[in-house]
């Protein structure tokens, strides 16, 4: 069932200089406001409404409690060779993500592989604007980072894991495959989502009360029980990436982390940054990128004139939308950014 929840389109550069005016009132310089309203107008200018402006109010919040520290930058720490530990120093967490992949792109251009391990940072928003900051530069990426513990791992009921989201990008022509994943079956501002437009969820995403699998999105909010993506192999990956990241940052795993969301600080993030033109010509790279997609494309869909699409595609698709006919925004959402932009 689908709820009537007002909707409304909105240019996209209203969107940023709404976000723009937001940020300077919440203490940004007006470049870093600048950059913080454009990285998450992209967001929902490319569908995904959950962490873009809708995590705004939050982080207002956040930066009113001090948790967040909207002077900080990130500072390096240590480095060798092609690798770079930094520090976010509890700042704004999308400013201090795009620095460290920047970072990592630029040492893979030097050395062909960049990698940036960031300790002490805040949460960085959309994980994939990472990727597609990297495929946009030309250059593969893998990112990640580690959460609070909201996550239980297999045959246990209580949070001990983060959903810890999880990036691949492969640069290719114009059109990148950017594969981004949380590592339970849906994040929870996915739930919060499906909650809110009062549906339920395509396929069991978690347990209700009495442990039995659900596809109630308010029911796993309830018990904190979201399903780990391949049962025992998400959270085992879970676990490894939220461990590899603390070691590589030097910085904290998810059960350091406070539970309250409105202190989610001292997070640890990877980013690796791989320049494919090391080992080969753009001609070549585009063209097994061209073949797979092509064989991709082929397989016999499901239902006619629907082919499976790759990590990406459909991303493409939204943002041409969003830019020809206004980027879709949740009015209350929108209301609550035009108070923080007063």
């Amino acid at each position: 069932m689908r709820s009537n929840k007002p909707m409304r389109r909105i240019p996209f550069s209203e969107l940023q200089s709404t976000l723009e005016r937001a940020m300077l009132n919440l203490g940004l310089t007006p470049e870093r406001a600048a950059l913080s309203a454009r990285l998450t107008a992209e967001t929902d200018r490319d569908g995904v409404r959950t962490h873009g402006i809708a995590r705004v109010p939050r982080f207002a919040e956040m930066v009113r409690l001090g948790s967040v520290n909207p002077h900080a930058t990130p500072k390096l720490v240590s480095s060798f060779g092609a690798i770079e530990r930094w520090t976010g120093n509890r700042g704004p967490g999308n400013l201090a993500a795009y620095a460290a992949m920047n970072r990592a792109i630029e040492l893979a251009k030097l050395h062909g592989l960049g990698a940036v391990a960031l300790a002490e940072t805040t949460h960085w928003q959309r994980a994939g604007t990472y990727g597609w900051q990297a495929a946009d530069s030309g250059l593969a990426a893998m990112c990640w980072t580690n959460t609070l513990a909201n996550l239980p791992p297999w045959g246990a009921t209580t949070p001990a894991l983060g959903n810890n989201p999880l990036v691949l990008a492969i640069p290719h022509q114009h059109s990148p495959i950017v594969l981004d994943m949380a590592m339970s079956q849906f994040s929870y501002g996915t739930l919060a989502a499906y909650r809110e437009r009062g549906e339920q969820l395509p396929v069991p995403g978690g347990y209700d009360e009495s442990g039995a699998l659900t596809t109630d999105p308010a029911a796993i909010e309830r018990t904190t029980r979201p399903l780990p993506i391949g049962f025992w192999k998400g959270s085992g990956l879970s676990f490894a990436l939220d461990v590899l990241a603390a070691m590589l940052s030097g910085g904290r795993t998810a059960h350091q982390i406070p539970s309250d969301p409105i202190q989610e600080v001292g997070l640890s993030q990877i980013f690796l940054a791989i320049s494919p033109t090391s080992l080969g010509t753009i001609t070549e790279l585009n063209a097994i990128a061209t073949g797979a997609i092509d064989a991709l494309h082929a397989a016999t869909p499901i239902t006619p004139n629907r082919p499976a699409r790759y990590p990406g595609e459909a991303t493409l698709a939204t943002r041409k939308e969003s830019l020809h006919l206004g980027v879709p925004v949740d009015e209350t959402h929108w209301q609550r950014l035009l108070d923080l932009a007063k």
